[in-house]
């Protein structure tokens, strides 16, 4: 009996711990790079609103891909799936939950803090998501690995980028949020539409992701220089 439930649990097991493990290293690694790291409690709140913004995703993608017209060319039906359905529709439900949930605390106190916050709900959507992936696939753990290297540090980096428009948001007197958003989707929307498009496109992935791991870096370290100018740390 114990080596049958062995038997039937250990792939759940394994699925399981392909999905976060790539989000975990991550998240450790940017929030490692936080000269004054936020309160893991409050980090955590973000990872799980981020799983919880993939309910309300997937009822919009249902109802926008139900509205989509029909008959439109593969190019541009890609882009729509991409940008429009996938990416606007994500990044929006992240931003949503973060500006609802975290924006209004006051541990939020750094322009930095939003770059971190809003990359623990991404990475908290991408790690539910993969989760999502595995049981729709015939072969999940092949699909959780290459996720685990292109889909979780994409979600985590783009929402990452975002949250440094809404960490400036907060310490400024101009409202950001919507470039932060424009980027993301941006990003989001270049990874899934290479995709779509073919096998030959997806090699693209590799620079794309290699170019927002460097932009998100830089936010980052332009946020930890103007909270130490402004005295915020």
């Amino acid at each position: 009996m114990y080596y049958m439930l062995t038997l039937l649990l250990l792939p759940q097991v394994i699925n399981f711990l392909l999905a976060l493990l790539p989000a975990l290293i991550l998240l450790n690694y940017f929030y490692k790079k936080d000269p004054r790291p936020e309160p893991r409690k409050t980090v955590t709140r973000a990872f799980l609103l981020g799983i919880a913004a993939i309910l309300p995703a997937l009822v919009i993608e249902f109802l926008f891909s139900w509205l989509t017209p029909r008959g439109l060319s593969p190019l541009v039906s890609a882009a729509v799936r991409a940008f429009l359905i996938a990416a606007l529709v994500e990044e929006s439900c992240k931003m949503a939950v973060i500006n609802r949930f975290i924006y209004p605390r006051p541990e939020f106190d750094e322009v930095n803090d939003g770059i971190v916050y809003t990359m623990a709900a991404g990475l908290g959507f991408a790690f539910f998501e993969n989760i999502l992936y595995s049981l729709n696939s015939g072969h999940p753990w092949s699909v959780l690995l290459i996720r685990g290297v292109t889909s979780v540090p994409l979600h985590g980096l783009a929402s990452g980028l975002m949250g440094y428009y809404i960490g400036k948001s907060k310490f400024s007197q101009k409202d950001l949020r919507t470039r932060g958003l424009l980027w993301a989707v941006f990003y989001h929307g270049l990874y899934d539409f290479f995709l779509f498009t073919g096998s030959s496109a997806a090699l693209f992935v590799i620079p794309l992701l290699i170019i927002l791991y460097l932009h998100t870096r830089s936010k980052m370290k332009k946020a930890v220089d103007e909270d130490i100018r402004e005295y915020r740390i």
